[in-house]
């Protein structure tokens, strides 16, 4: 049997929240890769594989922040939603708004879950070990590596 490895897309443009979130998911014990991209507009690249990330593999879920360069994450989620080949996969957005517009906005647009980002570190291993349990416990979708 295939050891289960699951593969993640972090849409993250603060190189500090990067390595929190990648620290974070060391504790994770489920085995998995972590490719970051620091903007809307790479985001669309890796995903629909053009460019450097021709051959990439596409993510089992993707985790996303709403404030981003050249395209915001909300722009992003809509993208991916409205695209057949993307749109079964799991969303997260990970986001210092706590403003009730947004977070309907992102659940109006197809998004898997809301966290805001805490301000804690503490928290934050905290949150990361929820979006584990909804990929364990909760996630729509294909099995990874099925």
């Amino acid at each position: 049997m295939n050891k289960l490895i699951v593969n993640i897309l972090l849409i993250e443009d603060s190189p500090g929240d990067v390595e929190l979130t990648k620290e974070a998911f060391a504790s994770w014990e489920i085995p998995h890769i972590i490719e970051v991209v620091t903007d809307g507009e790479e985001a669309l690249q890796f995903l629909h594989q053009k460019g450097k990330y021709a051959g990439k593999e596409s993510p089992n879920f993707i985790i996303l922040d709403l404030n981003l360069p050249r395209k915001d994450g909300a722009e992003v989620l809509k993208e991916l939603r409205e695209d057949m080949t993307l749109n079964e996969i799991p969303i997260v957005i990970l986001s210092t708004s706590n403003a009730e517009a947004d977070i309907r906005k992102c659940y109006d647009l197809g998004a898997y879950s809301y966290f805001v980002k805490p301000v804690d570190i503490d928290n934050f291993y905290d949150i990361i070990k929820s979006i584990e349990d909804l990929w364990l416990y909760g996630h729509k979708g294909s099995s990874p590596n099925a």
